[in-house]
């Protein structure tokens, strides 16, 4: 009889092996019994939804390694840290939120010139597409220094100069892959500014390291602010007509 016992044991051992294999080979369906071909894993439910990980920013970040593709639901992420789908596209945590990105897009104020959409509003975020905050610094000796993103007000004066400039990015936070522009927009490449001259003007020289054009600047510049900027030393300057729409004011130190 014990050896009758074991025997059982191990047929029924050796059954849930290839039955485990079984599974392992095959599509898996909860709540279908036919999951679709592309699927290793279909899910289907009418009360009730898929729940993954959720964790906070620091918990998220304090993940090792993790794979390209992993998803999670970051509680305090997002523009109004109101959580919102993350995954990690190989180098950094992405945010899944793209359901307005066509609205983000006629919605923020913008100027059509020749072929291309410019945001016309000066960036004021203070966290990467992504959510992870963008740090404010404000001591200039620590702002020379930096190695990462950060972003200032001018002067550190945001009474006076917030509406006028935005906030400050260094190139860091501008060249950031978790990416600084809204959903929909990005940061203009060299290639892109150069184009937006000649459409501005036709006989412009892009081909050399710097560009050069003697009316595509007037068409940029705002129609005021330039003559009065408070660090300017350029006795030369003068305001611009903006036909382009653009309504670019000066920033920082002439030099």
């Amino acid at each position: 009889m014990r050896i009758r016992f074991l025997a059982e044991i191990f047929f029924l051992t050796i059954a849930c092996f290839y039955a485990s294999q079984s599974i392992q080979a095959q599509r898996i369906g909860i709540g279908t019994q036919l999951p679709d071909t592309s699927a290793i894993l279909e899910v289907q439910s009418i009360n009730a939804g898929f729940l993954p990980p959720r964790m906070t920013m620091s918990q998220r970040n304090a993940i090792s390694n993790p794979a390209p593709g992993l998803m999670i639901y970051c509680t305090d992420c997002g523009n109004n840290e109101t959580g919102e789908m993350n995954y990690y596209n190989g180098k950094v945590w992405a945010s899944m939120n793209m359901a307005n990105t066509n609205s983000n897009i006629t919605s923020l104020p913008n100027t059509s010139i020749g072929t291309q959409v410019w945001n016309s509003k000066n960036l004021d975020v203070v966290r990467y597409r992504n959510g992870d905050p963008i740090p404010q610094v404000t001591d200039s000796a620590q702002w020379r220094n930096l190695t990462t993103g950060a972003w200032c007000w001018y002067k550190n004066d945001s009474a006076t100069y917030a509406a006028k400039y935005g906030r400050l990015y260094n190139w860091y936070a501008v060249n950031d892959p978790r990416g600084i522009a809204p959903q929909g927009w990005h940061v203009p490449t060299k290639s892109e500014f150069n184009t937006l001259i000649k459409q501005l003007d036709a006989g412009a020289d892009t081909t050399s390291t710097n560009s050069f054009s003697n009316t595509a600047g007037l068409a940029l510049k705002n129609t005021t602010g330039w003559t009065n900027f408070p660090d300017s030393v350029c006795p030369t300057c003068v305001n611009g007509d903006n036909s382009s729409g653009f309504s670019a004011m000066p920033g920082g130190v002439s030099r």
